[in-house]
């Protein structure tokens, strides 16, 4: 972090959002993905269904319940865009043997074709935004920041 580089109140001591985590970790997501969502772009796909298909990648299918809280947006709106990708062949939705009631969701291999090239792109992406770090500092940085998503 650039702890030197923090804006400070004339009390001297930085400003909240200096150093909120919150906020340090949205401005880390969004340096990170603001260079790699033209690409996203240009591959034809919005931020969601990015995130929907990589998600879905190297996945059993699943409820679109959990698929939605992993991909950070709610149901309604996962559940059109889905209807969406559906459509298109890049996903295969079936009622879930075990109940009836939720639907699950499986990206096709069309889906895959779309998304596996872009997985790479982001992984390049990824190792240039993270270049000025050592492969510890990049395991450890990741290894915490799951432990924050998954409290408990």
């Amino acid at each position: 972090m650039r702890m030197a580089a923090l804006n400070m109140h004339p009390a001297g001591s930085p400003r909240f959002v200096d150093d909120y985590l919150g906020y340090l970790l949205g401005q880390a997501n969004h340096a990170l993905f603001k260079d790699f969502e033209a690409v996203v772009r240009a591959a034809g796909l919005g931020s969601l269904e990015w995130r929907v298909l990589a998600t879905l990648s190297g996945q059993a299918p699943m409820p679109v319940g959990q698929l939605a809280h992993e991909v950070l947006s709610q149901q309604p709106t996962v559940t059109k865009l889905l209807q969406r990708l559906s459509a298109q062949g890049w996903v295969h939705l079936s009622d879930d043997p075990q109940d009836q009631r939720r639907t699950l969701v499986a990206i096709t291999a069309t889906g895959l074709d779309k998304v596996q090239p872009l997985m790479a792109q982001a992984r390049e992406h990824e190792a240039q935004t993270l270049a000025g770090l050592s492969a510890a500092d990049i395991q450890q940085l990741k290894n915490q920041l799951r432990r924050l998503a998954r409290p408990g």
